[in-house]
């Protein structure tokens, strides 16, 4: 793999006042307070380091203590996976500094670098895009024109630098043409991503799936598959018969198998 990849010029500079780390589910949250130290970086990409592809860490780490940050923190958070995203972000509420992102903790490194990468463009947009414009901040649309610019800017570096494999990257400079407003809404980029999931014969996608048949989802509950919608398929929970609309590429294992 090459070497550290270089944060936007926009990313780089005065450290944030706070950067929080929870990377392990259950585990309390690490954090540091005040003005960070030098050495803070290194700190912060050993926490990241174990989730995310080689030689990426250290990148991730100055994006979180980047200039757009200055007075406000990032929280990040791996959580149980969820069917229907892969990560989140919510902004700082009622005067608060700290902006929350989360990471389904099941994703193979390059899906949760992805999906990390797109929250952190969130974080970006609503510092540089949102906060300095209230109450007028309702015209910055979630997935409008400043978050596809910055999760670009963001997310360019990583594709340039070679430090993906070259399906991912091909994806994903496609994906970068016209950034959907969810990773998981790319078929194209969800595929080259999931090649490199840990290998489970056990297991089908959705898509694979027969309609009628029933498949279990991660956490036990069982469903039945119906008709595929504009993007996903309708399905309806086996025991309270309640729809749900189910990714194709959500895995899950059949009944009986």
């Amino acid at each position: 793999m090459p070497g550290s990849i270089k944060t936007p010029a926009t990313g780089s500079g005065t450290k944030a006042a706070e950067a929080v780390i929870a990377m392990e589910p259950g585990k309390a949250i690490r954090a540091i307070r005040g003005h960070l130290p030098d050495g803070t970086a290194d700190y912060v990409a050993e926490l990241l380091r174990g989730h995310l592809p080689d030689g990426t860490a250290d990148y991730v780490a100055e994006l979180l203590q980047g200039e757009h940050f200055v007075g406000a923190a990032v929280e990040v958070r791996s959580v149980r996976a969820r069917r229907s995203k892969l990560g989140d972000h919510r902004a700082p509420v009622r005067g608060r500094t700290i902006h929350r992102i989360t990471v389904n903790n099941d994703l193979n490194p390059y899906a949760f670098l992805t999906t990390l990468l797109h929250e952190i463009a969130h974080a970006v947009t609503w510092e540089k895009h949102v906060r300095p414009r209230k109450p007028f901040s309702r015209r910055v649309r979630p997935h409008g024109a400043q978050w596809k610019s910055e999760f670009g800017q963001i997310l360019a570096p990583v594709v340039e630098r070679g430090a993906l494999p070259e399906d991912v990257s091909g994806a994903l400079a496609r994906y970068l043409q016209d950034p959907a407003a969810a990773t998981c809404s790319d078929r194209g980029l969800l595929v080259a991503l999931a090649r490199y999931d840990a290998p489970d014969p056990a297991r089908k996608l959705v898509e694979e799936v027969a309609v009628g048949a029933a498949f279990r989802v991660e956490g036990g509950r069982m469903f039945l598959k119906g008709p595929k919608l504009r993007s996903r398929f309708r399905c309806y929970d086996a025991k309270t018969g309640v729809e749900y609309r189910i990714h194709p590429l959500c895995r899950v294992t059949l009944c009986g198998d």
